[in-house]
């Protein structure tokens, strides 16, 4: 496959992923939001939430500046409360997607933290935090809107910098997951990677 898409993934692409998102939850905020996501146990209400969580947690990795650790605070339900809705939850996959855009683009280029800690501790600069922000997103976004029934296609060229941008890195070697293939459907690809079913006339 040629890449047609080249270059990292950007906060650009981040902020278009967060747009989707918002949007797609808000088309389902009257469906049954205690369905299974799509192929998950957790609800489409957990696993949204979650999704806020783990993005917000991306932009406070960056922030903290730390290298050896992740910060002792700022994890695990940030902002959503047990008792957030639909629309709540939309506008918090929003929210927490802009910030981790605006902290991304406020960092200087040469900027490095702490980005994950298994299998050791691995530093990234501030494309590589916009790229695993977008792959919590955009994966969470998906199985809350397979859930509910709703239509979600992210545009190919943002899959594709971000397979491409995330290939190698050590979540693909997780239990269920396995390195995103590079063919002509790159969101099918990490949709496959992840261990969730490729989608037909997918993108929007």
């Amino acid at each position: 496959m040629t890449d047609a898409h080249g270059g990292p993934f950007t906060h650009h692409d981040l902020d278009r992923l967060t747009a989707l998102a918002e949007a797609a939850w808000l088309a389902g905020a009257d469906r049954d939001w205690s369905r299974p996501a799509g192929t998950l146990a957790w609800s489409c209400t957990r696993t949204a939430a979650h999704a806020v969580d783990a993005v917000l947690a991306v932009a406070f990795f960056l922030a903290s500046r730390r290298t050896d650790d992740y910060p002792t605070w700022g994890g695990g339900d940030l902002i959503v409360g047990p008792d957030a809705g639909p629309r709540d939850l939309a506008e918090a996959i929003a929210t927490a997607g802009r910030m981790l855009s605006a902290v991304v683009a406020a960092a200087e280029p040469r900027t490095r933290a702490i980005i994950w800690r298994r299998p050791v501790p691995g530093t990234g600069t501030p494309p590589d935090f916009a790229a695993r922000g977008g792959l919590e997103l955009v994966l969470h976004a998906h199985d809350v809107c397979a859930g509910l029934g709703v239509p979600f296609g992210p545009p190919a060229d943002a899959c594709a910098r971000l397979r491409d941008h995330t290939r190698g890195w050590p979540h693909w070697s997780s239990p269920g997951w396995s390195p995103a293939p590079a063919t002509d459907d790159p969101w099918g690809d990490l949709l496959a990677g992840a261990g969730r079913a490729r989608l037909t006339d997918h993108y929007s």
